[in-house]
């Protein structure tokens, strides 16, 4: 009896079976769980600042100091008189071309 004993309690210990010769397969997929939660967290957080951004960008919008609805400024136009001026002041150089 105490062979069959022995043979009995070998049999069933993870080094006889080969139990702990197979992968661990159960790592891995907790592993892509933990994965999928960090993204899911980081999508929200993603999703959180762009409604953000959206409400800032309208609000933007609203009060005229967005670019989309900006024009550039045109230059003034010099009269005769005044392009006479600005040459003898030395403030334009007629021999330069701007």
């Amino acid at each position: 009896m105490d062979e069959q004993e022995k043979t009995q309690g070998e049999e069933s210990t993870p080094e006889n079976t080969r139990e702990g010769d197979k992968p661990q397969s159960s790592g891995l997929v907790d592993n892509a769980y933990d994965a999928a939660e960090r993204l899911e967290e980081a999508n929200e957080k993603q999703e959180e600042l762009l409604e953000r951004q959206e409400a800032l960008f309208a609000k933007q919008l609203l009060s005229g100091k967005a670019e989309a609805g900006q024009k550039p400024q045109a230059p003034k136009e010099l009269s005769d008189e005044e392009y006479a001026e600005k040459v003898l002041t030395g403030e334009i150089n007629p021999l330069t071309t701007e």
